[in-house]
């Protein structure tokens, strides 16, 4: 890629604007606020992205989305549009990373509360990092011969099931209409060697959907069981049952199926009406993913029926796999590249993660890569280990995740850059 002065130019608005970056994600760590509720967050992104005189901030986007609209003014072809993501939500877990600005929030009013919540999952780093990036690309506007927008997007790790919310509903609140992205780009920070960028043409992500399995008896006292209906023995045959679902679809695609919360109604002496299984589908072949619902739900209703209770099984939620697909990698390894340098660019293996950055990506176009920011090297196999008197590898969800502040520069750096190559034609897919 020939030398462009204004790649410097990027790169230096980063670095004075790191500080800031920085401050912002050590706020918004103290600050979280679960999926639909980021009211705080939206507040923080729209006030900045104002200050920045941008041509529009969109706000109250399915939800607290906020999308800013930053409309370059160089000559050019300035038909192509960026769409620049990151989503702003955490998640209900105890925070533990042990930093001074670690979060005591406690959401008491949020459904099936009360949660601790805490940026266990990096979010706060990604809204942070977007935000300075619309710093720097509002100093270059001058030079930018097309549309960045400026996304940040709400609830992505799932509104309660009550609710809308996340990518899709920002779609259809036709955030993307006026003007249509050419290309979406975003990245999620991750226990990976600091400054790394980890990408995969394919799927990077796995299909994924929420399960609610709800097994129906009959109450009755503990003391008779007999003149009642258990429902507990059907949940335990569920639960069981699931651990053989693996066999019975290919073993070359892997699936996963999980039940992580188990909803009962009763006490110790009462044989409950009801039994209330909340899990998650995994594929990392979206095309598994019909049979895998049908064989739970067979599992489900047939165990159900064996101790004479009944199962109703629904799937809410659907998220669509990350796609990168082959052409748009090979466009964007040359501005990874220049950015972290070419020995920190590494592809990863697949996962069974998911992120609904995949309706942006699957509709526009575009990219999604993992930025490291932990204390750790990679092996001989190519995957992280623990760096020697660092502090180890933790991942997203654990209420110890932790992520290196310096490295928020990077990730400020890879927006900036991927919206400027974009918009001038340098990074897009062949044909």
């Amino acid at each position: 890629m020939a030398h462009d002065p204004v790649h410097a130019e990027l790169d230096r608005l980063a670095a004075q604007a790191s500080a800031q970056v920085i401050a912002w994600r050590r706020h918004l760590h103290r600050h979280p606020e679960l999926s639909n509720r980021e009211e705080g967050t939206a507040r923080l992104v729209a006030d900045h992205l104002r200050s920045l005189g941008l041509d529009e901030v969109r706000t109250g986007i399915a939800g607290h989305g906020v999308v800013g609209v930053l409309r370059g003014t160089a000559d050019g072809d300035g038909g192509r549009v960026v769409a620049l993501r990151a989503d702003t939500d955490a998640l209900p877990v105890k925070d533990l990373c042990g930093v001074d600005f670690a979060s005591s929030v406690v959401d008491a009013d949020y459904p099936g509360g009360p949660f601790p919540v805490s940026h266990a999952c990096g979010h706060d780093c990604h809204t942070a990092m977007l935000m300075g990036a619309a710093t720097v690309l509002a100093e270059v506007r001058d030079r930018l011969p097309g549309t960045v927008l400026l996304v940040f997007q709400p609830a992505e790790e799932g509104p309660p099931v009550t609710e809308t919310g996340g990518a899709l509903a920002m779609i259809d609140a036709n955030a993307f209409a006026d003007p249509v992205p050419t290309m979406a780009f975003g990245m999620h920070v991750t226990p990976f060697p600091k400054g790394y960028v980890g990408y995969r043409a394919g799927n990077q992500y796995g299909a994924s959907v929420l399960v609610r399995i709800t097994i129906n008896g009959k109450q009755v006292h503990g003391s008779t069981p007999w003149q009642g209906v258990d429902p507990m023995p059907a949940a335990g045959a569920v639960l069981t049952g699931i651990g053989q679902l693996y066999r019975q679809v290919s073993a070359f695609a892997s699936v996963t199926v999980t039940i992580g919360h188990i909803e009962d109604v009763g006490r110790f002496n009462i044989i409950g009406q009801t039994v209330t299984l909340w899990g998650t589908v995994r594929c990392a072949v979206e095309s598994d993913m019909a049979e895998v619902r049908e064989r739970l739900r067979r599992l489900a209703e047939h165990s159900a029926a064996a101790y004479g209770a009944t199962a109703e099984v629904e799937y809410l939620q659907p998220v669509p796999p990350v796609h990168n697909s082959a052409p748009w990698v090979e466009a964007g390894l040359p501005t990874l590249r220049r950015v972290v340098g070419e020995e920190r660019v590494t592809e990863t293996g697949a996962t069974l993660g998911y992120d609904d950055v995949s309706e942006f990506i699957r509709r526009f176009g575009g990219l999604y890569v993992m930025l490291g920011v932990q204390d750790a090297k990679l092996g001989a196999d190519g995957l992280p280990v623990p760096e020697e008197g660092g502090r180890g590898l933790v991942t997203n969800h654990n209420p110890h995740f932790y992520a290196d502040d310096d490295t928020l520069v990077t990730g400020v750096r890879l927006h900036a850059h991927v919206a400027y190559d974009h918009l001038t034609g340098a990074l897009l897919p062949a044909g």
